[in-house]
């Protein structure tokens, strides 16, 4: 989206964190495709506990509102999860005098508290708190799925100001018609020739139940399905997922796992798999989420299998762009297997991604409609500045 508002003559600068090695303790600046990037090193990952995630967000906010002020702007963007983002997205349009523009990526604080990890009511109250806080001080809302945006409007947020632009395809990079392939990926990755491949990359934390991947490879493979399960990611849960895999005698066998990769060599991942995973725990409140390798799967024609239910399950049974499974691993299994044993369901499900991916999904239409909600806001509050 960054890159197109420059493409478009906008000037953008991004204040974010630096999680990769630096000698630096302190800010620091590259541009980066035109675009002004100011990092500040914190560090994050999801091996840490909920309370060190919790103490490395609040310290981002503290230092990010003064930057974002230095920098200064005509509109201020701020993007959650985590929602502590409108801590200084709030601070820096106010000192600034400007619009701010609030994307909800995640419906704070009612995911964190299904999850367990608000519990006591003074933290509940503090977090509903925050999010009232963010939304009263928004002039417009992007929200990434309907639901996401019902949630928002239910807290008495006006519904014409509140629009819904999701994740995109990115079919410059997963396109089959722009990407430039590894061939032999899986083959080179597993040293063994692969029939069918269930690929599912991404985050291994508790809440996206990579160990239902597990059960399910060992149901298939108890059912002579010849499916290969390849997870690529890092993750708090990347121990017990191994473990679980061991004590059913999958791992090495039909389940595969292996560490994050770069996004642009994962393109060959997804070129060659027959399927992707998209994975989350039995839970209402995760039915909104708008996952990334959802919508990267459609960009490289690959239909996507997901075990939840909301709106990416409808979005899967209208389109026909890939296969919705349950809890029930015996069912599932056999779904599976009849599915990726299908050559011409194999064939529609991929057109069918790959068309959603051009045409709904597509980043260019997404990030005109992206533009016009920030120059709509500035010109929204210019005029009640003047009046």
């Amino acid at each position: 989206m960054a890159r197109r508002l420059v493409a478009k003559g906008h000037e953008v600068h991004v204040v974010t964190s630096w999680q990769g090695e630096t000698a630096k303790e302190s800010w620091f600046e590259e541009k980066v495709d035109g675009i002004h990037v100011h990092w500040l090193p914190v560090p994050y990952s999801n091996d840490m506990t909920y309370a060190q995630r919790i103490k490395a967000f609040f310290r981002f906010a503290m230092l990010s509102g003064s930057r974002a002020v230095a920098i200064g702007g005509d509109v201020v963007f701020a993007t959650s999860t985590p929602l502590t983002i409108a801590i200084p997205g709030v601070r820096a349009a106010k000192k600034l005098k400007v619009p701010m523009v609030f994307e909800v990526r995640d419906l704070w604080p009612e995911l964190p508290i299904a999850m367990g990890a608000l519990q006591s009511p003074f933290t509940i109250y503090l977090a509903r708190k925050l999010e009232r806080f963010a939304y009263r001080n928004s002039s417009r809302i992007i929200a990434l799925s309907p639901g996401m945006a019902d949630g928002v409007v239910k807290t008495g947020y006006p519904r014409d100001k509140v629009t819904e632009i999701p994740n995109s395809s990115d079919v410059a990079l997963f396109g089959p018609e722009n990407r430039v392939r590894e061939e032999g990926f899986f083959a080179s990755l597993l040293k063994k020739t692969c029939k069918r491949v269930v690929l599912y990359p991404g985050t291994l934390g508790h809440i996206n139940d990579v160990r239902y991947l597990v059960d399910l490879a060992a149901q298939v493979g108890g059912s002579g399905g010849d499916v290969d399960f390849v997870v690529i990611g890092d993750g708090v849960e990347k121990g017990k997922i191994k473990q679980r895999a061991k004590e059913l005698g999958v791992w090495g066998v039909n389940f595969h796992m292996f560490a994050g990769m770069p996004k642009t060599r994962l393109v060959s991942a997804f070129a060659e798999a027959d399927m992707i995973a998209s994975l989350f725990l039995p839970l209402k409140e995760m039915e909104p989420n708008s996952a990334n390798k959802f919508f990267d799967a459609l960009a490289s024609a690959t239909p996507v299998m997901i075990n939840y239910g909301g709106w990416q399950k409808a979005i899967i049974e209208e389109q026909g762009c890939g296969l919705v499974l349950n809890r029930d691993l015996e069912s599932s299994s056999k779904s599976l297997v009849a599915f990726l044993n299908d050559a011409e369901a194999l064939e529609s499900a991929s057109e069918a991604a790959y068309g959603l991916a051009s045409e709904r999904f597509s980043r260019d239409r997404l990030a005109e409609q992206f533009e016009q909600v920030l120059v709509d806001a500035v010109a929204e509050f210019e005029k009640d500045e003047v009046s």
